[in-house]
């Protein structure tokens, strides 16, 4: 029946070139993908699911549903849509949600003897506001059994970790005064900035090598003869786990603190962006996609251990599901993501091969999870552990 599933996303193959074609060449940022959505909604409910959307006030968000008539577990494949600023779909976001679309409508022809539920996760904004960190907090994800997407990259990877971020903004207030006349009766909000970033440079002398704390200033005055009145700061605080970087934003908060003291300003903080939770990997899910990676024809000395990306709001889901964030080669040059290169290159025929690739993948992977349940037994063991763990 494996079988089955893989041939029908092969048989499928223009439509789903067409649709990443589509997505890749019409860019669009987060929370505004309405033609991503419209296109990947309008496929789904043809191929026979139930859609829901908009979801949680999201106006681009969508949950697609197919619930066989047998019961069984509820495998859920999520997609990603939105482009970068000025750069479009340089990280292959038009590659992720086709894949989960061609997985889901794979699955498809075998749910129905196995039973269980298919839901496809429309999820806007990952690049920043990520629409799954508000699906997770909802209970959007708590009955899913498996959690399924694939990263587009120039290698194959297996599911690794990320780094839990918070994204903090500093503002401090301080007195204008005229820099040259009347230096004295000023209260400088840059020099609070500047201490600011000389603190933390001094704080990374003594945090855990996972740690990364990084910023730009992003207002710092209006003329150099002015002493200026507001300053702010914007920075990523990370690390690998969601209990130290709470720990490390308390100490950023002190070091801004401390500023404000010292230059005579008052501050204020706030989260710009949402907070990310560390990609929790479930490995029994993780090892039964590297082995459909391999029966698909993908050497085993190709697959790479996984390594940590950056942050991603999967993470969020991993709290609330067994999870799994694996990448695909689409590319055969050493292109980064989020750059121009990678972007064009992600057009081309091989990338739709690559995600074509990845799309059987996911599908054998959602199958085994649903016609096997000692993976599935090990799967939900695996996850109750880790939850168990954060509880301690």
């Amino acid at each position: 029946m494996k079988q089955r599933m893989i041939d029908r996303i092969q048989e499928l193959h223009e439509e789903w070139f067409e649709l990443a074609a589509f997505i890749g060449s019409h860019p669009e940022l987060g929370h505004e993908e309405w033609q991503a959505a419209a296109r990947l909604t309008s496929t789904l409910a043809r191929h026979g699911f139930i859609v829901e959307t908009p979801v949680l006030d999201l106006p681009t968000a969508f949950i697609a549903t197919y619930k066989a008539a047998k019961p069984g577990p509820t495998i859920a494949f999520l997609c990603e849509y939105d482009a970068l600023p000025d750069l479009g779909h340089a990280c292959g976001h038009h590659l992720i949600a086709t894949m989960g679309v061609a997985a889901a409508v794979g699955l498809l022809a075998t749910i129905e003897e196995t039973g269980g539920t298919i839901r496809v996760y429309g999820t806007p904004a990952e690049e920043t506001k990520g629409a799954k960190v508000t699906m997770a907090e909802a209970g959007l994800f708590d009955d899913v059994d498996a959690a399924l997407m694939a990263h587009p990259y120039y290698a194959y990877e297996k599911s690794g970790s990320s780094l839990a971020m918070d994204a903090i903004q500093f503002e401090f207030f301080g007195k204008a005064a005229h820099a040259a006349a009347s230096p004295h009766d000023g209260i400088n909000a840059l020099d609070a900035v500047l201490l600011l970033f000389q603190s933390i440079a001094l704080l990374r002398q003594q945090v855990r090598s996972d740690a990364r704390l990084h910023g730009i200033i992003t207002e710092g005055g209006k003329a150099p003869n002015i002493i200026p009145d507001y300053a702010a700061a914007q920075f990523y605080i990370r690390a690998a786990d969601r209990p130290y970087t709470n720990e490390l934003v308390q100490r950023v908060l002190r070091c801004a603190e401390g500023a404000a003291l010292a230059t005579g300003c008052t501050m204020k903080w706030s989260n710009y962006e949402y907070s990310y939770d560390e990609l929790a990997t479930n490995e029994p899910l993780s090892e039964a996609f590297t082995q459909n990676l391999i029966a698909l024809g993908v050497a085993p000395s190709a697959i790479q251990c996984g390594n940590d990306h950056g942050s991603l709001d999967l993470g969020n889901v991993s709290v609330h599901c067994p999870a799994i964030h694996p990448f695909i080669q689409v590319v055969d040059e050493p292109y980064m993501l989020h750059t121009t290169q990678f972007r064009d290159a992600a057009m081309l025929p091989r990338a739709f091969e690559g995600m074509l690739l990845g799309a059987q993948a996911l599908a054998a992977t959602a199958y085994d999870v649903v016609a096997t349940p000692e993976l599935l037994a090990r799967v939900r063991t695996t996850f109750h552990a880790y939850k168990a763990s954060q509880s301690v």
